[in-house]
């Protein structure tokens, strides 16, 4: 029992903390406040800024809130940022609901709705663009919250987080909200720098518990041993503390279901492009389940035995029986349990557990909207018939604006039924408005099953009961990687919702392969380092000058989160390089040779490899060329043979293609197939050996008249079979002749002096050259290492000085002044009247698109290919869309086209020879439905022949129109341009664009 004096103390701080403005605002809210949301709370009112770096679902928004309540209480202007548009419409929904819309604004590049009120909601982008223009919706601002502000790690856009942070004026109080990462300290000690007082506040604890599962079969399966949620397992691998006790008892399952889970089989499925990547992945897999058990061993974490028991039986199927191709019959039947169950399986036992509402993540857009159809055709419904009722009044009222044509090239029939079952996917290249229509269904526990990318998990406010993953490893644009524990631990923060779930339950998918002490790995680690990764661009150079003069940008440059970081992991790479130069040493005294110096003997043998590898690039590279050249020789009717691939023989030329950056030539083989030969198809120079007469109306898709013509190349090569010696000769053409002179010397001289060396004749020459190559290696990691040294003192500040040196190099810099003084020292770096239209120029293509500008390219083009051309300075296809460059649709355009290539070209050897990222190339492919669609033409014919989808032809007409507007506010440009650009703006803002103006 406290004391009277206690007693006191507390009622005393109980009346001081109901007067504060924390109190009154903990009574406009429906729940308690957890206590580090106090905190944070109690750090602001105290005039701090703050770092909350809390767990998904945590609670960290009522923080952001806070500070609101706080601006509006003293009359200020608050600023609420987030990474995407679809995230900035839901929270200005969400502070409507709270403060009314009269008081609340919305500014996301292409909405803007009450941008002068009290609390405006907006992309980080759009706050980045005000601090430059010095905007006057600035005034009164007090607090801006930074929702995401981990994004600052995206090697794409960060570098606006930084940006905003540095520019801020310093009465600025910054709220900022992280996901859980593992520097939280650091990234806070730099905001301290720059920002003054700020308070950082972790949480590591999850409102709702997060329990770990495998799905084996059709079985779920405890993924530990003993009970052990999310926050017991972190806790236990980083302090070494015993699962049990850090755990305790786990708790009934109440509305969770409960009971020892059964099931049947599930049906086997494999990607394609998984057994390519099988070995690495298994090899990532195996060191991570290494470094796990050691782990675990410290931490009393166990994996379950049971999962153990079925990963040792999966490692004894035989291969034919993983690919359904029947089993050997020396082995036992291949038990059922070991395999990947099938989607609707998977949901109807998700279902039977209680275990739904569920996200399930898939990694791609295609899966998810297959795993829709599966469902749909497997005849699955969630939904009762008031749900059903509840779902259709929300499409009609969704769609209301939409034709019908339109909905048809949607796939609004498709979606709309697997809705009505309650199952949807929710991806990038979905139409906004009909991704928001999901998010609010799923919302209210009508629609049950989501099929969705990882872009869900960046913020979208969709809680579930539980997030299945079907695969540990994405594709990241290059190859197939794992995924890392940070993902992990984003993705599968979705599960538990507060206030409805009393535990959230994480579920991965089994499939072959997979190892248990893998998946524990990345459920007991949430290592999420924040990396900055900021550099200067050249739209944000020229606005630093403009603001501040050269000096000044470069001293703001150098206090960025990058540069912060660089100093700090000196000490770090220091200590690396004394640890790898012991290493060094022992590998010199294994590679000693009594014979002589092995180490010399080491550098013939590299450079002898070196120079016999450039010849046979220098042969290939010539072999090449040569197959091009003779390629764009090629005339129809001419007889080639092709060595290799798919056309291998004799051929007919059928049509030659030579207006793209890479010559194609479509030929007959003597199998009647009609084919597309390159230069990869050829070994050098091909010659034609005949020729065959091509009738004039031929059709190669007739089956009749391309056996005719096959007939006709098999009669000619009859007549006239080349000899070996003529054969021989059309294969020496320049394209397959020796490397030159100069080459084969040196490798001669090399290897001359190779066999001479006294080590050439040592009976232990291969075991010295291993530790030598070990040592060599080893040696260039450790001058790299000492060269990172020597490169991250100032590396901000000599990136931006190298950025200046390009931008003055095209003019849009100078030092000389304004009129010619006497004195004719150079005066301070100012912006050229040429420069200053990059400073209304944002995007990846910044400089690029300035220079266009100024080259008169967007001149005397009408609004439809003022918009054809916008869709080349920001459309980014995918890797495998790239092929030949398409034919523009009017001449002005290809005109325009080719000013923006040569542009682009001349760029980016400047950018090569300074050691910058070179700049996009410029991407053809939105140009026809860019320019369809500008004319007045249906989506459906707009998209005609294209691959894109409807969502995402829409995401990147948004991106044409901001890039209209932009220039359409450059000063400088002439009137008429403007007028034309906001016509290219109206022509391209209608129908389903306009519809998702709204959306991301």
């Amino acid at each position: 029992m406290s004391s009277p004096s206690e007693r006191y103390a507390a009622a005393r701080e109980r009346n001081q903390h109901a007067k504060t403005r924390l109190a009154a605002f903990e009574r406009t809210q429906s729940f308690e406040l957890d206590e580090f949301q106090r905190q944070a709370c109690r750090c602001l009112e105290a005039g701090h800024g703050v770092l909350v770096a809390a767990p998904t679902g945590a609670g960290k928004t009522v923080v952001g809130e806070f500070a609101i309540h706080l601006a509006l209480t003293d009359g200020l202007k608050a600023f609420y940022t987030t990474p995407i548009k679809a995230l900035s419409n839901q929270k200005y929904a969400e502070l409507v609901a709270v403060h009314g819309p009269g008081r609340v604004g919305l500014l996301t590049g292409d909405t803007s709705i009450n941008p002068e009120a009290d609390v405006v909601v907006m992309t980080t982008e759009v706050l980045r663009n005000m601090l430059y223009a010095s905007s006057s919706t600035l005034a009164g601002l007090g607090y801006v919250v930074m929702d995401e502000v981990h994004y600052l790690a995206d090697r794409f856009r960060g570098a606006v987080w930084e940006e905003v942070i540095i520019h801020l004026p310093d009465s600025v109080r910054l709220v900022s909200l992280s996901a859980t990462v593992s520097n939280a300290e650091e990234f806070g000690a730099w905001l301290d720098t720059v920002r003054g007082e700020t308070d950082v506040i972790v949480s590591e604890h999850r409102p709702v518990p997060l329990w770990q599962h495998v799905m084996v079969g059709e079985r779920i399966v405890d993924l530990f041993a003993t009970p052990t949620s999310f926050d017991a397992a972190a806790v236990a691998a980083a302090a070494g503390e015993s699962a049990g006790d850090a755990g305790g008892d786990r708790p009934e399952r109440r509305d969770d279901g409960g009971g020892r889970r059964s099931g049947g089989a599930g049906r086997p499925s494999r990607a394609k492009d998984r057994r390519r990547h099988e070995a690495l992945r298994q090899q990532e897999q195996r060191a991570r389940a290494a470094a796990t058990r050691t782990e675990q061993q410290d931490s009393g974490i166990t994996v379950n035995p049971e999962l153990n028991r079925l990963a040792r039986t999966e490692s004894r199927v035989p291969r034919q029986a993983h690919r359904g191709r029947g089993r050997r019959p020396d082995r036992p039947p291949v038990r059922e349990s070991v395999r990947r169950v099938s989607r609707p399986a998977m949901i109807r036992q998700l279902d039977r557990e209680a275990l739904l509402p569920a996200i399930v993540f898939i990694f791609s857009r295609a899966g998810c909207d297959a795993a829709v159809r599966q469902c749909v055709d497997a005849d699955l419904w969630l939904t009762t018939r008031a749900e059903q009722r509840v779902i259709r009044a929300e499409l009609d009222d969704a769609v209301s604006e939409l034709s019908p044509e339109d909905l048809e090239v949607l796939g609004f029939w498709t979606w709309r039924d697997g809705l009505l079952r309650g199952i949807a996917a929710h991806h990038a290249g979905m139409l906004p408005p009909f991704k928001e229509v999901v998010e609010r269904l799923f919302g209210a526990g009508v629609v049950k099953v989501v099929f969705a990318t990882e872009t869900l998990a960046l913020g979208v406010n969709m809680p579930a009961r539980s997030v299945v993953l079907e695969k540990l490893d994405k594709f990241n644009g290059e190859a197939h990687v794992p995924i890392t524990a940070g993902e992990y631990t984003q993705l599968t923060g979705r599960a538990g919702r507060r206030g409805i779930d009393v535990e959230g339950h994480a579920v991965v998918l089994w499939q072959p392969g997979t190892d248990p002490s893998a998946v524990a790995g990345l459920a007991s680690r949430r290592t999420y380092p924040l990396n900055s990764s900021f550099r200067p661009t050249y739209n944000m150079s020229i606005n630093l000058i403009a603001q501040f003069g050269r000096d000044a940008a470069r001293e703001i440059l150098e206090s960025s989160f990058a540069q912060f970081q660089a100093d700090r992991s000196v000490v770090g790479i220091a200590r690396q390089i004394r640890s790898r130069e012991e290493s060094l040493a022992g590998y010199a005294e294994s590679m000693r040779c009594h014979l002589g110096d092995f180490s010399e003997y080491a550098r013939l043998r590299r450079e002898l490899s070196d120079a016999e590898q450039r010849a046979a690039s220098t042969r290939s590279r010539r072999a090449r060329d040569a197959a091009m050249a003779s390629l764009d020789r090629l005339r129809p009717g001419d007889v080639i043979e092709v060595p290799t691939g798919r056309s291998a023989g004799f051929v007919v030329v059928l049509r030659p293609e030579t207006n793209g950056y890479e010559p194609r030539t479509t030929v007959l083989t003597l199998g009647h197939q009609v084919r597309r030969i390159t230069a990869q198809d050829l070994q050098g120079e091909v010659r034609t050996v005949g020729s065959v007469r091509i009738p004039k109306h031929f059709d190669a898709k007739n089956p009749r008249e391309r056996r005719d013509l096959a007939s006709s190349l098999r009669n000619a090569l009859h007549e006239k079979r080349p000899s070996p010696g003529e054969k021989q000769r059309q294969g020496d053409g320049h394209g397959t002749e020796r490397a030159t002179d100069r080459q084969e010397a040196r490798i001669a001289d090399l290897r001359r002096q190779v066999r001479a060396h006294p080590c050439h004749g040592c009976s232990d020459r291969e075991q010295h050259a291993r530790w030598a190559e070990r040592w060599h290696r080893l040696n260039r990691e450790t001058e790299g290492l000492k060269r990172q040294i020597q490169g991250r003192t100032n590396t901000i500040a000599r990136t931006f000085d190298t950025v200046c040196d390009v931008l003055a190099g095209y003019g849009y810099l100078t030092n000389e002044p304004v009129s010619p003084p006497e004195d004719p020292t150079p005066g301070p770096l100012r912006i050229t009247p040429a420069g200053s239209r990059l400073r209304r120029i944002y995007g990846e293509k910044d400089l690029l698109i300035a220079l266009c500008l100024g080259d008169g390219v967007f001149d005397g083009l009408d609004p439809e290919e003022l918009a054809g051309l916008a869709s080349v300075l920001v459309y980014q296809a995918k890797r495998e869309e790239r092929g030949v460059r398409p034919t523009m649709p009017t001449p002005a355009l290809e005109d325009a086209v080719r000013g923006v290539v040569r542009r682009w070209s001349e760029l980016t050897d400047a950018e090569e020879a300074a050691g910058l990222p070179e700049t996009a190339e410029p991407e053809l492919g939105l140009v026809r439905p860019m320019i369809a669609w500008a004319r007045g033409r249906t989506l459906q014919e707009a998209l005609r022949g294209t691959d894109l989808a409807a969502g995402d032809f829409v995401r990147w007409s948004k991106q044409v129109i901001d890039l209209l507007d932009q220039l359409a506010g450059v000063p400088e440009i002439s009137a008429r341009l403007r007028t034309r650009l906001r016509s290219a703006i109206e022509a391209v803002r209608r129908g389903v664009v306009a519809y998702s103006a709204v959306a991301a």
